[in-house]
């Protein structure tokens, strides 16, 4: 028994009369994600370079959750994510955001340590 993929996307504000259109607005949006994405890599503009949020520029910031962005609508709309349950939905959705915020944590925390030992010399902790 197959069942209907749902054809719309941001929460029915778009909606589609087939699969192909679906397909096509899909990948219109992350066009226009990635386009952003490289032209503030090039433009690079100096209150985003010199501009600072948990230890971390804030255009590094930026590339972060536009590329996250990028990657929940893959899984969600060509992994077809939305047509599963809720509980599973948040298990796949839920788990890597954790775990990349962990990982986010780590880097900063190993990063700042990093420039204080090549800032200030050899650092020791006394134990």
């Amino acid at each position: 028994m197959a069942h209907e993929h749902k054809l719309e996307i941001f929460r029915g504000l778009l909606k589609f009369k087939s699969n192909t259109q679906k397909i096509w607005g899909v990948l219109i949006f992350l066009t226009i994600v990635t386009t952003i994405e490289v032209a503030l890599g090039i433009v690079k503009p100096k209150f985003l370079t010199h501009g600072y949020f948990l230890g971390m520029k804030l255009l590094n910031w930026i590339f972060i959750i536009l590329t996250l962005v990028k990657a929940y609508y893959i899984a969600w709309d060509f992994m077809h994510l939305r047509d599963e349950k809720t509980p599973l939905r948040r298990v796949i959705v839920w788990t890597p955001i954790f775990l990349i915020c962990y990982l986010i944590f780590i880097l900063l925390f190993e990063a700042d340590y990093i420039y204080n030992v090549y800032t200030e010399g050899f650092i020791t902790w006394d134990f």
